[in-house]
């Protein structure tokens, strides 16, 4: 009778291999379509043209065209830092000799295993979508290959437990697991950080929306002890926007732990890609993270008006 509880375990690297795939589409997506956006030619610059000697600007000087490519790239960025964070852990805790280290990495696993597969998933597919959107009618046709991506993407989403199933897991199994240990190590880790960093005069751009960001899934995570216990219907109906909004912010967090490590490395030989990723992580704070508020919004409205439908009226 232990054959599901090694089921799992087999699942739930399987779920960490799922989310590389993820990350994968969007980045091979994404290298496309940044290409693509320096090399056509349409239309002109909302500010004049760039390139006056030629019929047209290359669509990469429009500020639509550059916000979902930084979108893209925002996201490859701080999930291939969160995927690394989280394979580390896996080391030690399949490695350490310290036995609390062991504990609190095995609660990092068991909390960022849902969240790594249902983000990444999730949004490499629709990141697959908007590096496609980019080449217009050509991104369809099978000839340029962004249509292959999509698809291949979408699959992603649903094999080793379909995305629905891990937010049910991370808000259902996770945030409660030994008492809330491993949410509450990660509330603490991350409070800490802006905290050690606060008096960062540097840093500010990158730690004013993480804050936020932390203060509305902790918000999210009392909601739920208050209202999901007795009405378990609210759980199932705000447990997909909870796990994109820790998303969301274990992404800020990694942002912001790599928006420090550029400052350090800004004015040496990398000063060009420092400057680079600093933009980049300004850019997902002022336009990514915002999202947490809208995704808190959408969980605390409750299951009511969900589940008042009845189910042979869809």
């Amino acid at each position: 009778n232990k054959g599901l509880a090694a089921m799992f375990v087999m699942m739930n690297e399987a779920r960490l291999g799922v989310a590389i795939q993820g990350l994968a589409q969007s980045e091979v997506a994404y290298q496309n379509a940044a290409h693509y956006a320096r090399e056509r030619l349409q239309g002109r610059s909302l500010t004049g043209p760039k390139e006056p000697a030629k019929p047209a600007d290359p669509i990469i000087v429009h500020p639509d065209v550059r916000r979902e490519l930084l979108k893209i790239r925002a996201f490859n960025e701080a999930t291939r830092a969160l995927y690394i964070w989280t394979a580390l852990q896996a080391d030690v805790a399949h490695r350490s000799a310290d036995a609390a280290g062991k504990q609190k990495a095995d609660d990092h696993l068991g909390l960022m295993t849902p969240v790594l597969k249902g983000v990444m998933t999730d949004l490499g597919f629709d990141n697959a979508v908007r590096a496609q959107q980019l080449w217009g009618g050509h991104g369809y046709i099978v000839a340029n290959g962004m249509e292959q991506f999509v698809r291949d993407a979408r699959i992603a989403q649903i094999y080793e437990g379909a995305n629905g199933i891990q937010a049910l897991d991370l808000v259902g199994r996770k945030l409660g697991a030994h008492g809330g240990r491993a949410v509450m190590a990660f509330f603490g880790e991350v409070s800490a950080w802006l905290k050690e960093n606060e008096a960062d005069e540097a840093m500010k751009p990158y730690l004013g929306a993480l804050k936020s960001g932390l203060g509305h899934l902790q918000q999210a995570t009392m909601w739920f002890m208050q209202n999901a216990m007795a009405k378990p219907d609210n759980a199932g109906a705000g447990s997909y926007d909870y796990m994109h909004m820790f998303g969301l912010v274990a992404m800020g967090y990694m942002w912001s732990k790599m928006a420090k490590a550029a400052l350090g490395l800004k004015d040496g030989d990398r000063a060009a890609e420092m400057e680079t990723k600093l933009l980049t992580g300004r850019f997902y704070m002022e336009r990514m993270m915002p999202e947490t508020g809208a995704h808190l919004a959408r969980i605390t409205a409750g299951s009511d008006t969900i589940m008042a439908m009845p189910a042979d009226m869809f």
